[in-house]
């Protein structure tokens, strides 16, 4: 099995914010059925705008960096046999949410022992 992140930019949520309650169940329903399945590990949203960014010299500056224009809003962790497992759940997302998901694969880990 393979880990996969499943996530979406804030400026992906395009609806209205009475529609969320409808979002909100209907992307619920879909990490039930993750869970249901074996493959959720984790996931959650984020709070928009509250980033540290603390640098190798230990200084710590709020916000992320200036340049950026798009902010990791939420994310999604499973672990799948392979890619089209990923998009799969990936798609599941997106249908329930309304908006586009990305899907990244985890680089293997070494064993530790």
């Amino acid at each position: 099995m393979t880990r996969y992140l499943i996530s979406f930019d804030d400026g992906a949520m395009t609806f209205p914010e009475e529609d969320l309650p409808d979002v909100a169940k209907a992307a619920h329903e879909v990490v039930r059925e993750a869970q249901d399945a074996g493959v959720w590990v984790f996931g959650g949203g984020l709070e928009s705008q509250r980033a540290s960014v603390v640098a190798t010299d230990g200084m710590v500056t709020d916000g992320p960096y200036p340049e950026t224009k798009e902010f990791l809003c939420g994310l999604t962790l499973v672990d799948v046999a392979d890619d089209d497992a990923a998009r799969m759940w990936a798609g599941k997302l997106a249908e329930a949410c309304g908006w586009p998901q990305e899907v990244r694969r985890f680089k293997p880990q070494p064993r530790t022992q």
